[in-house]
């Protein structure tokens, strides 16, 4: 059995209207230093969104959440974000804004199947509730 290794994540919020300070969780960013590990996933529900604000622009919205991913990736079209090594990056996702894009506090967790923690932190956190896809990983 591997070991287990201790890992960081942050909920992305999607805030349409922050002087409201409501949300919807629409993805996650996950670090783990041990495997130099940076990842995001993302799950838009446009209907979600615009329920808190039928005027939001979701393409513009999706284009920013994209970069998220593209910056976890250290993707060459993610900007000068995305050259910095990963522990900085998550900091730099993760750093508090008021902005339509939000992240949650930062937290911490353990887990010998660190590939596996950002899907199942989308089912947990972001997916809506209903059962899982497989329940042994649940």
């Amino acid at each position: 059995m591997r070991m287990p290794v201790v890992y960081d994540y942050a909920v992305i919020r999607a805030v349409p209207r922050v002087e409201r300070e409501e949300f919807v969780n629409v993805g996650v960013i996950v670090s783990c230093q041990a495997p130099r590990m940076l990842a995001a996933g993302i799950a838009l529900d446009p209907a979600r969104v615009r329920a808190l604000d039928p005027h939001v622009d979701i393409d513009v919205l999706q284009r920013h959440l994209d970069a998220i991913v593209r910056i976890c990736r250290g993707d060459a079209d993610g900007g000068p974000i995305a050259a910095l090594p990963p522990r900085a990056r998550f900091h730099w996702l993760t750093a508090k804004r008021s902005s339509v894009i939000q992240v949650s506090p930062v937290h911490t967790g353990r887990s010998a199947d660190p590939e596996g923690v950002l899907e199942r932190l989308m089912w947990r956190m972001v997916l809506p509730p209903g059962p899982p896809a497989n329940p042994l990983r649940a």
